[in-house]
């Protein structure tokens, strides 16, 4: 029986993630893993903290493992902890031990950093519109993606081209 392969979507606010994740998961047939930090703050009633990040992070990790269960070639992942590690950094200045602990842990077959090229779409949890402030996390998680070791590919284009470029790189 072949091992699951796991594939990261990775990439800033409003990149297009989840609507790749679930295109990708369709396309295959094959479950895909939400992001964590959705429904956790949807729930939270407040403003989040230095402590949440953590636990978003247990949470992403469970749910994670809890999709795996159900796969059977692939698993498409909507972030991963290194989502929670820049943005623990950029707004509390530190990551939790665990976190890093768990990113050098964990392993990818691929993953695919979307990019800013599809126009912002606001939403309640989303906090920075500004395409510079976009490229500026690109960067971030194109250089984790360039220190992970797995391979990785820049996606752009709109819906249809993503997943035609997805599908051909997985």
């Amino acid at each position: 029986m072949p091992s699951l392969k796991r594939i990261l979507i990775l990439g800033p606010e409003s990149t297009g993630k989840s609507t790749l994740a679930e295109d990708l998961a369709s396309y295959f047939g094959e479950p895909w893993v939400p992001e964590y930090a959705r429904a956790y703050l949807e729930d939270l009633g407040r403003e989040y903290r230095y402590e949440d990040m953590l636990k978003i992070g247990e949470g992403q990790v469970a749910l994670e493992d809890k999709m795996a269960k159900t796969a059977k070639k692939y698993l498409f992942c909507d972030t991963d902890l290194r989502v929670i590690h820049i943005w623990s950094e950029h707004r509390f200045g530190k990551t939790d031990p665990w976190v890093l602990g768990q990113i050098k842990k964990r392993k990818y077959d691929l993953i695919l950093l979307t990019d800013t090229d599809l126009p912002w779409t606001p939403d309640p949890q989303r906090e920075y519109p500004e395409l510079e402030m976009r490229n500026y996390f690109l960067d971030l998680y194109s250089n984790l993606a360039k220190q992970s070791g797995f391979p990785y590919y820049l996606i752009s284009g709109n819906r249809d081209e993503r997943l035609k470029k997805a599908v051909k790189k997985i």
